[in-house]
């Protein structure tokens, strides 16, 4: 037999073509924090509010710190230790802190002298923690568990009466604040700077209303169709509205809110308790007052009367977004 003939029609190996190893991408997924940098700055800081920092609170500082606008080294009420938690996160070495933003020192606490005080509310205007409870001619006092420390009552009390105090003895800085107090501090920060912001943007819808019922503008209702398509001659009810309806209710719960404060004041009254150095007002301070008093009334927080004893007192028992209720 001829094996020629059959090994042509035997199968053949073929050698498979060798292909070089391909290259295989590895994503490598890194956990990052969602906070930025600014977060985490921020997170550091005393929460204050005293702008000593050269900024107008804290927030607007730890800005600055991230986009390199500003030192880590400027925050007089963190301290030394304040620096080195800055330092630390920025990786950054650790450097003195800046004598032009002020010393280190023990913390103090605000305290009025009640025979000074002529309840002119300036300093309630200033404190950026809510930490003050009075209103217009009435006493005002200090809530020592929310001061700050900041010292910036002191500067616009036009007789003088507040007065920073050290309640911390000998410790400074991080040593005499806590970080439970910094975190109530920036939440009643943040509470008052929302509502500061409704305060203005109510004024500017009372004003922009005001200036289109001047102008003829605001639509005063609307026409009735009859079903054969023809229009009634005889004007319709104004249309209300939603935002009617919230304004409504703020009107009433500001009304509330005088009417407590009142109340409160003729008690006071009866009691013999009120500002005690109201009949040494110069004619300079009683400018400030009025200057003062006249941008509570744009803000609607008083009777468009000349009633300046209205002004609600502002509650320390009440919770941060519970300023609605009554």
């Amino acid at each position: 037999m001829d094996r020629s003939c059959c090994n042509a029609f035997a199968p053949r190996s073929r050698a498979r073509p060798r292909h070089p190893p391909q290259a295989v991408n590895v994503t490598v997924v890194t956990a990052t924090s969602a906070k930025t940098l600014a977060d985490q700055i921020e997170d550091r800081l005393p929460q204050t509010q005293c702008t000593k920092c050269g900024y107008p609170a804290c927030r607007p500082y730890a800005e600055a710190i991230a986009a390199g606008e500003a030192n880590y080294n400027q925050c007089p009420p963190g301290g030394q230790e304040g620096v080195v938690r800055l330092a630390s996160l920025l990786g950054k070495p650790v450097i003195a802190l800046n004598p032009d933003n002020g010393v280190e020192r023990p913390r103090p606490l605000a305290i009025i002298d009640e025979n000074l005080c002529i309840g002119c509310t300036l300093c309630l205007q200033a404190c950026p923690v809510d930490a003050i409870v009075g209103a217009a001619k009435q006493m005002h006092t200090i809530i020592p568990e929310l001061c700050t420390g900041c010292d910036l009552c002191v500067p616009p009390c036009p007789v003088d009466c507040i007065a920073m105090v050290p309640v911390t003895g000998e410790k400074t800085g991080w040593d005499a604040w806590s970080q439970q107090e910094a975190d109530a501090a920036r939440k009643r920060h943040d509470f008052r700077q929302a509502r500061l912001a409704r305060e203005r943007d109510a004024a500017e819808a009372r004003k922009a209303a005001r200036m289109a019922g001047a102008s003829g503008t605001e639509p005063r209702g609307r026409l009735n169709t009859e079903p054969d398509g023809s229009v009634e001659s005889k004007t319709a009810q104004p249309v209300t509205t939603a935002d009617d309806d919230a304004q409504a209710k703020k009107r009433a719960i500001i009304q509330a809110a005088m009417d407590r404060a009142r109340q409160k004041k003729e008690e006071m009254a009866k009691l013999g308790v009120g500002p005690k150095n109201t009949d040494a007002v110069s004619p300079e301070v009683q400018a400030q007052i009025d200057a003062a008093e006249a941008r509570r009334h744009r803000l609607g927080i008083t009777r468009p009367d000349n009633d300046k004893s209205s002004t609600p007192a502002i509650d320390p028992d009440r919770e941060p977004g519970n300023d609605n209720k009554t």
